[in-house]
């Protein structure tokens, strides 16, 4: 409602155009929009700056200036990964996206109020080191921007990709031959969701119609009980979603169950390398695997001995072990590998939304209101 509040008081009418509604009488007459506005002609002069760390993922600070295009005493920049620490201290916000953010460059930011991403990934960030700091560090939820259904939705192109087997596809078009090759149904599949938080249960919903059995792991579940609103859905829900549920001492088993491994979890010191030569030897011979969520869930060498040897039927990324990925790389050579250059989340109803909540809190910060719309981990 801050935000709200904040934008009518400064461009209403502008806000009106972007389908914002009209502010009910009584607001409008109330001490503390009264208040508000003050804060907004005092602070007019002001600029609150807004940082986004690289030039990858462009439509991330495109969107966020459109969205603030009304708002001139909020500025946007962006620049190149490696200048971030000789200017951050100029800053106010920033948008880490994927640079790293460590106590050297966090001392730096002397101005720094809210660090946060555009998405919910904050492996790269000192959590402690900004907190000493006082500065705030918040990730965009991804069940209430669109962001975990785009995650899920990817997911399920590359196993149909690597089901169909997209790359001798494009084989057969050069060569003009038809009816080659033979590819698999996902109908009858048994898919195992590593991670079942927010994308997960997403990509569960969307899996449902093809009429597969799924299975599903999380930290914090077992196999004979689902902690109330374990994943921020009812139990029932989850109930109807998945066939068979357990924890972390599940993870050999779901393996060697599933025709299909999709990796849905957070990257932190104790899911690094979670997928490696035990795990995929677990799996079912000629299984596939698909990481959508972050490269260093999968031990490198694993996957490639794993490949190499023909006991992984399949691989599909949208994230990989370094980013930008080398094209070059050996992984890449075999025929039944898909990558996609992380746009999983990178969609327009995702990041418009995202730009929003960015923007917001951009406006929020400049006028001392409560920020709204992320989730506050410090």
């Amino acid at each position: 409602m801050a935000g709200v509040l904040l934008g009518y008081a400064v461009r209403g009418s502008v806000r009106r155009l972007r389908g914002f509604p009209d502010l009910p009488p009584r607001l409008l007459r109330s001490a503390d929009f009264l208040r508000m506005g003050d804060v907004v002609e005092k602070s007019h002069n002001d600029i609150t700056n807004v940082l986004f760390c690289g030039f990858h993922f462009p439509a991330s600070q495109n969107y966020t200036r459109e969205y603030l295009k009304g708002y001139p005493f909020i500025k946007v920049d962006e620049v190149a990964l490696d200048e971030v620490p000789n200017v951050i201290h100029r800053y106010h916000i920033c948008v880490v996206k994927n640079r790293r953010f460590d106590a050297t460059v966090i001392d730096k930011a002397v101005q720094m109020k809210l660090i946060m991403q555009f998405g919910v990934g904050l492996e790269g960030v000192d959590i402690e080191a900004a907190t000493r700091c006082n500065i705030k560090v918040a990730r965009i939820p991804g069940s209430s921007t669109g962001n975990a259904a785009s995650c899920a939705e990817m997911a399920i192109y590359l196993i149909l990709g690597l089901l169909r087997k997209q790359k001798e596809m494009d084989n057969a078009v050069k060569q003009k031959n038809l009816g080659v090759p033979v590819g698999e149904t996902l109908l009858g599949k048994t898919v195992f969701i590593l991670g079942f938080g927010a994308i997960g249960v997403d990509l569960a919903k969307r899996l449902r119609p093809f009429g597969v059995k799924i299975l599903a792991t999380k930290r914090s579940w077992t196999t004979v009980s689902l902690p109330p609103n374990a994943s921020g859905a009812p139990n029932d829900e989850i109930d109807h979603l998945v066939d068979k549920k357990g924890g972390p001492e599940n993870l050999y088993e779901f393996a060697g169950e599933a025709d299909i491994v999709v990796t849905c979890l957070a990257l932190n010191a104790a899911t690094a390398g979670i997928v490696d030569g035990r795990f995929l030897s677990s799996m079912r011979k000629v299984s596939l695997l698909v990481n959508i969520a972050r490269g260093g869930l999968l031990d490198y060498n694993a996957v490639h001995q794993h490949l190499q040897s023909g006991h992984l039927g399949g691989l599909g990324i949208d994230v990989a072990w370094t980013e930008p990925f080398d094209p070059e790389d050996p992984i890449l050579k075999f025929p039944n590998v898909l990558i996609t250059p992380h746009v999983a989340g990178v969609t327009e109803y995702s990041y418009r939304t995202m730009a929003k909540v960015v923007g917001d809190c951009a406006l929020q910060l400049h006028a001392g209101s409560p920020l709204t719309g992320v989730e506050i981990v410090n």
